[in-house]
C-alpha cells in the first residue's frame, strides 16, 4: 500500500510503498478514507515535536474497517470509522474517573502500537506509526479503541475533521473550559482548531466571541463559524482591544490555539479576573512561559490545558457527527482544499502559508 513517510524532518514526505502486517489482538485494519492535513503532523515535519523515524504522519482519520484481530467487538468488516488518536482501556485511574482523554496508556506507546512494535515495515526496516493511527496511507492498523464507529450515511472526508480539528477545538470550549451562556471569548489563533474553538464557543452560547489572528483570510472564517469580533494584531494592541470590548474586565475565557510563549502569557492576561484561560495548540518543546504567580491567587485566574478536547471519543465524536448531519454543526465550511495522498507536501505548504482552513487528503 502506499503511504506518506517522514524520513528526516525539515524535509518533504515521501510517498511509497509499505508493507502492512495484520492486525494482532485488539487491533483493527482500516481502509482509509480521508484524512484532514493538521498541524499537529507539521510539528512532527519541522522538528518542533521529536518522534522517531522514519514515520507514517497522519493522524485525522476516517474510513472503512477492512478486518478486525482476534478479541476485537465493538466494530466489524465494513463499518464505518473515525480514528482517535488516544486510545483508551477503560481501566486505568484516569479512565474509571471519566477523563479516558489522559488514559494511561498513551504514554507508553511513541512511535509504536501498544505492544510496543510496529505494522509498518519496508524492505525489512520497521517504519512507525504517528499518533496510534498513521493515516497518511491507504490503510492502518489502529488498537481497537482508536477506531470509533459511526453511522454509514455520514460523508468520510467530512467525518475525518472529528479525529481531531473539530473535536479538540469545540471539545476545548465545551468540555474542558466549559464556557457559559452569555460570557466573553477571545481565541487567539483562527486556524482549523481555532475555528472549532470558536464554534464551540458559539455553541455554548457566547455572548461575545472576538477572533484575533494576523491573516485576515482566518478573520472572515471565524465570522463564518461564530466570532462576534475581530482583532488583527497587526492593526491593533490586541490586550487594549479586548479591555476596549469588555469594559476594561478582561474576557471570561481566553484560548490559545497557536502555543507560543507570547501568545500563551498574551491569552493569559486578557483573561478577566476569576476567569479561564486554555491552551489548546502545541507548543515546540522547548518553549517556556513566564507569568507572575501573584496573579493566580490575587486575581483567581486559571490556566489549564485541554487535551483533545477533553473527549469522551465513543460518546463525543459519534454525538458532533450527529448535529453536523443535523446542520447544527459546521464541517463542510473547515474544507478549503481536497487533494489526492500525492498532494500531501502541497496541502501542508497551504497550511504554513494560511492559505487554508484546512485541507483534506482524499482516497476514496
Amino acid at each position: 500500500m502506499k503511504a506518506a513517510v517522514l524520513y528526516k524532518a525539515g524535509e518533504p514526505l515521501v510517498i511509497e510503498d509499505l508493507k502492512l502486517a495484520p492486525p494482532k489482538a485488539g487491533e483493527v485494519r482500516v481502509r482509509v478514507a480521508a484524512n484532514g492535513a493538521c498541524h499537529s503532523d507539521l510539528h512532527v515535519m519541522t522538528g518542533d515535536m521529536r518522534m522517531p523515524l522514519p514515520i507514517v504522519l497522519g493522524h485525522e482519520g476516517a474510513g472503512i474497517v477492512a478486518e478486525t484481530g482476534p478479541g476485537v467487538t465493538s466494530v466489524k468488516e465494513g463499518d464505518h470509522v473515525v480514528l482517535s488518536f488516544s486510545p483508551v482501556c477503560g481501566f486505568c485511574y484516569f479512565c474509571t474517573q471519566g477523563k479516558p482523554q489522559l488514559c494511561e496508556t498513551r504514554p507508553k506507546a511513541a512511535g509504536t502500537l501498544l505492544d510496543g512494535t510496529t505494522r509498518l515495515q519496508k524492505n525489512g526496516q520497521d517504519i512507525f506509526h504517528f499518533a496510534f493511527t498513521a493515516s497518511f496511507a491507504e490503510e492502518t492498523v489502529v488498537p481497537e479503541s482508536c477506531a470509533i464507529k459511526i453511522r454509514e450515511d455520514i460523508p468520510l472526508d467530512r467525518a475525518c475533521f472529528v479525529g481531531c480539528g473539530t473535536m479538540t477545538g469545540m471539545g476545548a470550549a465545551i468540555n474542558t473550559a466549559q464556557v457559559q451562556p452569555g460570557s466573553s471569548v477571545a481565541v487567539i489563533g483562527c486556524g482549523g482548531v481555532g475555528l472549532n474553538v470558536i464554534q464551540g464557543a458559539a455553541l455554548a452560547g457566547a455572548r461575545k466571541i472576538i477572533a484575533i489572528d494576523l491573516l485576515q483570510n482566518k478573520l472572515d472564517f471565524a465570522k463564518t463559524f461564530g466570532a462576534t469580533h475581530f482583532l488583527n494584531p497587526a492593526q491593533d494592541d490586541p490586550f487594549k482591544a479586548v479591555l476596549d470590548l469588555t469594559n476594561g474586565r478582561g474576557v471570561d475565557y481566553a484560548f490559545e490555539v497557536i502555543s507560543t510563549a507570547k501568545t500563551i502569557e498574551l491569552a493569559f492576561k486578557m483573561t478577566a479576573r476569576g476567569g479561564v484561560c486554555t491552551i489548546v495548540g502545541v507548543s515546540p518543546e522547548t518553549a517556556r512561559i513566564s507569568l507572575n504567580p501573584n496573579v493566580f491567587t490575587l486575581m483567581e485566574k486559571k490556566l489549564q490545558g485541554s487535551y483533545y478536547g477533553s473527549t469522551r471519543p465513543r460518546i463525543d465524536m459519534p454525538r458532533l457527527l450527529d448535529m453536523y448531519m443535523d446542520g447544527k454543526v459546521k464541517i463542510d465550511e473547515l474544507v478549503s482544499r481536497t487533494f489526492p495522498l500525492e498532494g500531501v507536501n502541497e496541502a501542508y505548504d497551504l497550511l504554513k502559508q494560511g492559505g487554508v482552513a484546512r485541507s483534506v487528503i482524499k482516497f476514496f
